[in-house]
C-alpha cells in the first residue's frame, strides 16, 4: 500500500478529530422521573458526550457540570426575552446570576436567547435582537464576550422556501425586521446561526413522496438540485443547504451554522408514520457517522458541522402527540432505547444492520435496500455505464479518510496502488483516493450514491487521467 495510506491508529485519531465536527446532546428535563444532575452528568462523562444544550440555567444542572470538562450551551427563556430587550440592567443581572456565577468552573460556550421565537404564539420575534445585543454588553461588562457566544435557535419554519435547497430563502417579513440585523450581530461577535432541523416532521408529512431511505441517510439514488447542480443523498443535507442557500441570498456566507437540534422518534401514535426504534437509531447513528468523520454539506462539503441530538431523555410530561415524550436516547433509568456511537471510538465498534450510507456505500454491514428519492425527482439506479468515481477537493484531512475507509472496510482493489505497482504513480493523494473511489464504485456496478464517500468523491463522464494508470469501467 502507499507510504501516506495507513497511518498508526494514534494519528488516524488525531487527524479524524481535528477534521471532524462536533455531537452534543440537548439535556431537556419535562418530566418527573429523571436521574439526578450529579447522575446525569455521570452518564455523559460515560459515553463520551463533551457538548450539552440546556433549556434554562438551573443551579443544580450548572453546579453538577462544574468540573466536568462539558462544554455548555444555556437558554435564556423566550417568557424574559421582553425584560432582557427593554432593561439592560435586567441582562446585566440576570448573566450575573446564570453565567459569570458559574463560568469558568462550568464551561458556558454559548447562550441561546430564546427557542423558536418565530413560532412562539406570544410574538416575541421584535424584542429577539435587542434581548441578544443586551446579553452581549452584559457579557462584555463581566469581560466575557470572547468566551461566550450568543445566537438564537432558528425552526426551519423560519424558511419561505426549502426546497430545491437552492431556492432557500427566509420568510419576507423577518428578512429586514429580525435577520438582518441579527446576521449583522452574529458577524459583529463572530458567533453562528443556531438552526433546529427535523427530517422526521418533513418525512412524515410526505411519507408518499420523501423515501424513508433519503430520510435515515441510507442507500438511495439521490434527488437532483437543478439550481446549483448538486445531488442529495439525505434530506438532513439538503434542509440544512437550504439555510445555507437563504443566508447566501442575504450575503452572509460567512456566518456558521450549529445544529441545535434533531432527532427522530423512537415511538409515535398510529397516525405518526416513521416512528420507530429501528428508525430512530438509523437516522441518529448515520448523522453522527457523518458528523465524526467530518462530512459537511453537498453545498459546504468542508463545513465543520457542530450537532445536538434531541434528546438525552424520554419525557414523560411533555404534551403533544406521543412522539413528543419519546426522543430519548436513554430511559430515565439511564438505559439505552438503542445503540448510538458518540465518540471516534464508539464508531469505529459501531455497526448499523440497516445497512446506512454514511460514504453512500454499504458500511453497516446489512443488505443495502435502494429505494425511490422524492417522487419526480433524481435519477433511478445509478449514473450510466460510462462514469467514474474520483476525488473532490475537500482538504487531505478528509481525503485520507475516505481513501483509508476505502481500502479497508470499504473493499475497494487497492492493490494497484501499491509502492511499485501500476498505479502508484503517481504518488498523490488524489490520485491513489481516485483510483479506490473509482475501484469501489465499480465494484458495486456504478450503483447510485456508492460515489459519495462523505462527500469526498463526484463522478465524472470522461476517464480519469493520473500518469499511465488505467481507470476500469467494471469487474
Amino acid at each position: 500500500m502507499a507510504s501516506h495510506i495507513f497511518f498508526p491508529l494514534c494519528l488516524f485519531t488525531i487527524f479524524a478529530l481535528a477534521d471532524s465536527g462536533s455531537i452534543g446532546v440537548n439535556y431537556g428535563r419535562v418530566a418527573n422521573n429523571l436521574p439526578s444532575p450529579t447522575k446525569v452528568v455521570n452518564l455523559l462523562k460515560s459515553q463520551g458526550i463533551n457538548r450539552v444544550k440546556v433549556y434554562d440555567t438551573d443551579p443544580d444542572v450548572l453546579k453538577s457540570l462544574s468540573g466536568s470538562g462539558i462544554k455548555v450551551t444555556v437558554d435564556l427563556p423566550n417568557e424574559l426575552l421582553r425584560t432582557a430587550a427593554r432593561k439592560q440592567s435586567f441582562a446585566t443581572n440576570w448573566i450575573e446570576r446564570n453565567v459569570a456565577a458559574y463560568y469558568p468552573h462550568t464551561e458556558i460556550e454559548a447562550i441561546a436567547v430564546g427557542n423558536e421565537v418565530f413560532v412562539d404564539p406570544k410574538n416575541t420575534t421584535g424584542f429577539l435582537v435587542p434581548a441578544m445585543k443586551n446579553i452581549h454588553q452584559a457579557l462584555v461588562k463581566f469581560n466575557l464576550h470572547s468566551d461566550i457566544k450568543i445566537s438564537s435557535p432558528v425552526a426551519l419554519s423560519a424558511l419561505q422556501n426549502s426546497y430545491p435547497s437552492s431556492a432557500g430563502s427566509f420568510r419576507p417579513e423577518l428578512v429586514e425586521s429580525v435577520f438582518k440585523p441579527m446576521f449583522e450581530f452574529l458577524r459583529q461577535t463572530g458567533s453562528y446561526l443556531m438552526v433546529n432541523a427535523y427530517p422526521f416532521f418533513a418525512y412524515e408529512s410526505n411519507s408518499d413522496v420523501i423515501s424513508l431511505d433519503y430520510a435515515l441517510f441510507r442507500e438511495n439514488p439521490g434527488v437532483s438540485d437543478s439550481g446549483n447542480g448538486l445531488r442529495y443523498f439525505s434530506l438532513f443535507d439538503a434542509q440544512i443547504d437550504a439555510v445555507f442557500a437563504a443566508m447566501s441570498t442575504m450575503k452572509y456566507d460567512d456566518i456558521p451554522v450549529v445544529v441545535t437540534e434533531t432527532g427522530w422518534p423512537s415511538k409515535g401514535d398510529d397516525n405518526e408514520i416513521g416512528a420507530s426504534v429501528e428508525n430512530a437509531a438509523a437516522y441518529n447513528g448515520n448523522l453522527v457517522k457523518r458528523i465524526l468523520t467530518g462530512a459537511g454539506t453537498p453545498l459546504r462539503p468542508k463545513a465543520k458541522l457542530t450537532v445536538f441530538l434531541f434528546a438525552l431523555f424520554n419525557e414523560n410530561n411533555k404534551d403533544g402527540p406521543s412522539s413528543e415524550r419519546n426522543y430519548g436516547l436513554f430511559y430515565p433509568n439511564e438505559q439505552k432505547v438503542y445503540s448510538v456511537p458518540f465518540t471516534m471510538e464508539d464508531l469505529k465498534n459501531y455497526r448499523d444492520k440497516q445497512s446506512p450510507a454514511v460514504d453512500g456505500g454499504d458500511i453497516g454491514g446489512g443488505q443495502v435496500r435502494v429505494s425511490n428519492p422524492v417522487k419526480g425527482q433524481g435519477s433511478g439506479s445509478g449514473y450510466g455505464s460510462g462514469s467514474w468515481c474520483v476525488a473532490s477537493d475537500v482538504g487531505k484531512d478528509r481525503l485520507q479518510m475516505a481513501l483509508d475507509y476505502a481500502c479497508g472496510e470499504g473493499g475497494a482493489d487497492c492493490r494497484q496502488i501499491q509502492p511499485g505497482s501500476t498505479c502508484y504513480d503517481p504518488n498523490t493523494l488524489e490520485a491513489h483516493a481516485s483510483f479506490a473511489f473509482n475501484s469501489y464504485y465499480q465494484k458495486t456496478g456504478r450503483r447510485a450514491g456508492s460515489c459519495y464517500f462523505g462527500g469526498a468523491a463526484h463522478t465524472v463522464t470522461q476517464p480519469p487521467k493520473f500518469g499511465k494508470c488505467e481507470f476500469p469501467t467494471g469487474y
